[in-house]
């Protein structure tokens, strides 16, 4: 079992079988979209994975590969982390469920408390996409109010999709094109409306359209761009001034832009905060933390669900903040992920290819550029195939965890290199939809059958 370094795509054939099965009796194919391989590189990507370990993944066909997705942000110190595991196994053994409630609860709470800046109170769920449902819920039965101002990519309830119930593009440019709101009620028109990042005005205006009736602004702080001076600072005062609850969706910043999130890596608090997939090292968990006064209002409210109190997900979290804090991983993923940056840039540079590094070092984006979208997708599926040739698995979003090594990064890098220089001839010579071989990668919810 050794990693492929030939120039050759790996075999996956029993990857594609079992997508081919999986596709006849489980719709959709796969639980999570961002996991299809028509995302990737159709036909060879290796969907189905038999072992994950630090950095490394073998496939169900035994090929080994460097892994740089990083399971889509979830996993900060690597796979299988013995000190994670260590505890996930004795909550397991003592029994992950049960009557009574799990006192690590209230030691992980005080622990939230003690690193977040916003958190007076918390409340735990299982995953991003409901713990922003949860904050939602609070924040309207704080204020009395129903709209909802949002910017960035929220996950797939009805609060956050009915924005495209009047208009089915409304969300483009909050990360996934494309959704359909299909399925959510069309009474919810007119409940969610959207803001643009860095343009304080939007916000402002949308406000002012309809006074007194906003119960929440929630948003990334960050995502592929920084925010500009004085445009969180904006938000936080627009908030004030409207007596909306302002929330920072921190499923994917938190404990890895900083300890405390993004809201303290840019000295900005807002009143509630959402976290998930970093905060347990891809066991389920997720936090709902914020300001006493707001958070109190759950006594009156039904929000409960039996899996939200399982030991398993709160001893992940336990283990996974307390480590990341005493080996300085955030620190470690910074560094790491200014190499890979640079690495990129210079590569980007030297092939002249269109291409543009975005986002931050710990969570990098590579952007392809092109006018034509065809060209762009077809880019990224070279630029996967010939790094899978290379042993690596790749994709345009880059997260950097724990378990990588500096040695990783720098064989990453030179894989890199030799893909963009080939990239770069097939768009000069024309050939580049007869290189993939096989057939490009199609946007996210572009129908796939």
């Amino acid at each position: 079992m050794e990693q492929n370094t030939t120039t050759k795509v790996p075999d996956v054939s029993s990857s594609n079988a079992l997508y081919a099965k999986a596709q006849e009796i489980i719709p959709a194919a796969t639980m999570l979209l961002s996991k299809r391989p028509e995302l990737f590189a159709p036909g060879t990507w290796p969907t189905y994975y038999k072992r994950a370990w630090g950095s490394k993944i073998e496939d169900v066909d035994g090929n080994v590969y460097t892994d740089f997705v990083g399971d889509v942000g979830a996993t900060m110190l690597g796979r299988a982390d013995p000190d994670v595991n260590a505890a996930v196994h004795a909550a397991v053994d003592q029994g992950n469920i049960c009557t009574q409630n799990y006192p690590g609860e209230i030691e992980l709470a005080e622990l939230l408390v003690g690193i977040i800046p916003c958190a007076e109170q918390v409340r735990f769920a299982r995953g991003g996409g409901e713990a922003d449902m949860v904050a939602i819920r609070i924040a309207r039965g704080h204020t009395r109010k129903d709209l909802v101002a949002f910017c960035g990519y929220h996950g797939w309830h009805d609060w956050y999709l009915a924005a495209n119930l009047a208009d089915d593009s409304t969300l483009d440019g909050h990360l996934l094109p494309g959704l359909r709101p299909l399925g959510v009620p069309r009474q919810l028109s007119g409940t969610t409306l959207p803001f643009e990042f860095n343009h304080l005005q939007s916000l402002k205006e949308l406000l002012e359209s309809q006074p007194g009736k906003f119960a929440a602004i929630i948003m990334e702080a960050t995502r592929h761009h920084p925010p500009e001076k004085g445009f969180l600072e904006g938000v936080r005062e627009l908030a004030n001034e409207h007596n909306a609850v302002l929330i920072f969706d921190e499923v994917v910043t938190g404990f890895r832009m900083s300890l405390g999130g993004a809201q303290e890596y840019f000295g900005v608090t807002p009143d509630m905060a959402t976290f998930a997939k970093t905060m347990s090292n891809g066991y389920p968990m997720a936090a709902i933390v914020g300001k006493k006064d707001i958070m109190q209002i759950v006594d009156e409210q039904f929000i409960s669900s039996t899996y939200w109190t399982d030991a398993i997900g709160t001893a992940a979290a336990l283990a996974t903040i307390k480590k990341i804090r005493r080996i300085g991983a955030i620190d470690y993923v910074w560094e790491l992920g200014k190499l890979l940056v640079d690495g990129l840039n210079e590569a980007i540079a030297k092939s002249g290819i269109p291409a543009q590094v975005q986002g931050w070092p710990p969570l990098t984006i590579l952007a392809f550029q092109e006018e034509d979208p065809d060209v762009v997708a077809a880019m990224k599926t070279l630029f996967v195939r010939r790094q899978l040739s290379r042993g690596f698995l790749a994709s345009s979003m880059h997260y950097i965890m724990a378990s990588h090594t500096r040695n990783d990064v720098e064989k990453y890098l030179s894989a890199v290199e030799k893909t963009m220089a080939e990239i770069k001839r097939s768009l000069d010579n024309h050939t580049l939809m007869e290189d993939i071989e096989f057939r490009p990668s199609r946007p996210l919810f572009k129908r796939l059958a």
